[in-house]
């Protein structure tokens, strides 16, 4: 049930919702997991099976990537639930909560099995980590629709970044999978504008209430995955490798949507509050955008540095 508070705030943005969801069903295109899974690779798992990492032909980090990508996907009725409880069952909030849920459930189908038949990832851990998972149901839940716009609109777009990133990685090994998680990557995005243009919209009619929300959701975000297993030791992974990391981080959503998009520096007819959350957002920013730049620069040092032979 959508909070008390938020009705009129969402009432006050449903046309624009209306919109965002025609112009969002104009532009997706139909596609078919089954188009994607490369079949002719599958075989029967006897009952001794035991999986090897020989049998993946991926390196450990682009596993992990999969691995935490696909639970993630896993975890949707838990998403579903949360999205709708903020937003609303009814109108176009309501067909747009059902509008992403049936796209991001393609996600999980047209991944999981691509891993099966390729046996990239060891099928066994897979179906205990989604047991571990889904019997959790750990998941964001910010308190209001403001919040619940903003952390969308990072979350979204960080996970477009490292679903492309993770495709990226897999190319050199398999053009299959590299085409399965581009695809997913093009849904993710067309997901992402659609939160990042209502909360444009929020920002223009309650500039000082999404300012504060902002604030909550920049400082505080985290990707969802705290459920799965070892989720800790899979983002270190994912992140020395640079699928998803700090720099990704900033460069492509903090300084692109939020300082550009957005441009919130620039945001003005806030209250008191609202003021001084623009404020503290723009010190963490900035703070973050200089943590970035000394990462990027070990970074490359350590990729300029020139192998010792032994």
């Amino acid at each position: 049930m959508v909070n008390d508070t938020d009705v009129a705030f969402l009432d006050d943005l449903h046309p624009v919702a209306e919109q965002l969801l025609e112009r969002h069903i104009s532009q997706v295109k139909e596609w078919h997991p089954h188009t994607f899974v490369p079949w002719s690779r599958g075989r029967d798992f006897e009952d001794d099976y035991e999986w090897s990492p020989d049998e993946a032909n991926l390196p450990a980090e682009v596993r992990s990537a999969l691995f935490v990508n696909l639970l993630t996907e896993d975890n949707l009725p838990y998403y579903f639930r949360d999205i709708e409880r903020m937003f609303g069952a009814d109108g176009a909030w309501g067909e747009w909560v059902r509008r992403w849920t049936a796209e991001e459930g393609r996600h999980a189908t047209v991944i999981r099995d691509y891993l099966t038949v390729s046996r990239s990832i060891d099928p066994v851990e897979l179906e205990r980590g989604r047991m571990a998972q889904m019997s959790g149901g750990e998941v964001p839940e910010p308190p209001t629709a403001a919040d619940g716009m903003c952390y969308v609109t990072l979350q979204e777009l960080a996970t477009r970044i490292s679903h492309r990133n993770t495709g990226r990685a897999i190319e050199p090994h398999d053009r299959v999978g590299y085409d399965i998680m581009r695809r997913v990557a093009i849904d993710e995005n067309f997901h992402f504008l659609f939160y990042r243009d209502i909360a444009q919209a929020g920002f223009e009619r309650d500039p000082s209430q999404m300012m504060q929300a902002l604030e909550r959701q920049v400082t505080g975000f985290a990707m969802p995955g705290t459920g799965i297993p070892d989720f800790a030791g899979h983002s270190k992974l994912i992140a020395n490798a640079g699928i998803y990391d700090f720099v990704n981080h900033y460069e492509g959503i903090l300084e692109p949507v939020v300082l550009g998009f957005w441009d919130i520096a620039n945001i003005e007819g806030l209250d008191g509050d609202g003021a001084q959350a623009q404020e503290r957002l723009m010190t963490y920013i900035e703070k973050t955008g200089r943590v970035a730049a000394r990462m990027k620069e070990r970074r490359a040092a350590k990729a300029d540095k020139p192998l010792v032979a032994s």
